[in-house]
């Protein structure tokens, strides 16, 4: 894709002023890393507080009596019972249980609900909004509209209570309108990075205006793409595309936390979504690969793509995300393997330019997951 076709997001100018290196991503011009460089950006949001423009994310709004019954029939997820003011992880599946996107659904209250959805799928997940929700609901896109910032690390809550201090009693997903120098936001205390934050939808004329103000703060920083993925990785979190995608269900991406009990196969709403009796079957009976954490036991790097093999050679998965780890000081990557080669402390080898790293099978997150939850 040429530069020139490339959309920008309300915040492109500012990411040029501040010196960004831009690259291409899901069909917009973004910020991969700034002057500080993706290691002391990655380590900065673990100390501190970054901010990353993720406007290019899809923001959507469901409004209607019926939006949260009509949404529940798209995922396994409890969304009639989802308390106003907060937000819950949900998933997109497919009559083959397969995910075709994953998405924050968070109760606005006045039978209204607000999505975020990944950049790469919103124009596909609009569609299918549509048109299974699209004589039960009004289904709004915002994406011109509003813009998306995340404010994430330890120092998130001191800087952002300093513009609006109701925010400092928030818990992780709590979900809530709030008022940010003189802005009309959404403000959600959650994030992509393992650490306490927030991410804040702010009106797209306001955005620049927004991100200046927090930026002038001592502790923020601003913190591009490549550290963003680097951030997730060490967190465990998956990446649309990469980590889960339209051929594989939420049992093999190891996200079975997701499924809400009560639209488990013994819940009070069981199934009704697409691929229900497949996943459940899944659970029932095992899965052939699953997605596990591997820790490189040397410092090379295992990228994604790499083939995963036994002692004996023989393929048994392949690495869907993987690099360095700042805050460990190490490689870490997640890879579907074997569910017999899944065992935690288990004894692999990745292959990297038709060498054998000897990788180790890990839980995650890699590093401790800092969420405030009151």
């Amino acid at each position: 894709m040429s530069t020139e076709s490339l959309q920008h997001t309300p915040l492109h100018a500012l990411h040029l002023e501040l010196g960004a290196r831009m690259v291409p991503f899901a069909g917009y011009d973004m910020p991969v890393q700034y002057p500080l460089g993706v290691m002391k950006e990655h380590l900065h949001s673990r100390e501190q507080a970054g901010l990353f423009d993720v406007s290019h994310m899809g923001q959507i709004r469901l409004t209607g009596a019926n939006a949260a019954k009509a949404l529940e029939a798209l995922v396994p997820v409890d969304i009639i019972d989802l308390p106003v003011g907060m937000q819950r992880y949900a998933m997109f599946t497919n009559p083959q249980g397969g995910i075709l996107d994953d998405l924050m659904v968070a109760n606005l209250g006045d039978d209204q609900l607000f999505l975020v959805v990944n950049a790469a799928c919103k124009d596909q997940d609009l569609a299918h909004l549509r048109a299974h929700l699209g004589d039960q609901c009004t289904v709004e896109p915002l994406f011109e509209q509003r813009a998306l910032l995340a404010l994430q690390g330890p120092a998130a809550v001191t800087v952002l209570a300093r513009l609006a201090p109701g925010v400092a009693t928030m818990t992780f997903m709590q979900f809530a309108a709030v008022s940010i120098d003189g802005s009309d936001c959404y403000v959600s205390r959650s994030g992509y990075t393992g650490e306490d934050g927030f991410e804040i939808s702010v009106p797209a004329e306001r955005a620049e205006a927004l991100a200046r103000r927090l930026l002038a703060e001592p502790e923020v920083a601003a913190i591009g793409l490549g550290a963003r993925d680097s951030l997730r990785l060490e967190a465990g979190l998956c990446l649309y595309g990469h980590d889960m995608n339209s051929e594989t269900t939420p049992i093999e991406a190891s996200l079975l936390w997701a499924i809400s009990k009560a639209r488990r196969s013994d819940g009070a709403r069981a199934g009704g979504f697409p691929g229900a009796e497949v996943i459940f079957a899944q659970q029932r009976d095992g899965i052939a690969r699953k997605r596990v954490g591997l820790l490189p036991q040397e410092r090379t790097p295992v990228r994604e793509g790499a083939e995963v093999v036994d002692a004996e050679g023989k393929v048994v998965g392949s690495v869907c995300s993987g690099g360095f780890g700042p805050t460990l000081g190490a490689p870490v990557a997640m890879a579907y393997v074997d569910t017999a080669h899944s065992a935690l402390d288990g004894d692999l080898w990745a292959v990297v330019r038709g060498k054998r790293v000897a990788v180790k099978v890990s839980k995650m997150p890699f590093v401790v997951q800092r969420y405030y939850r009151g």
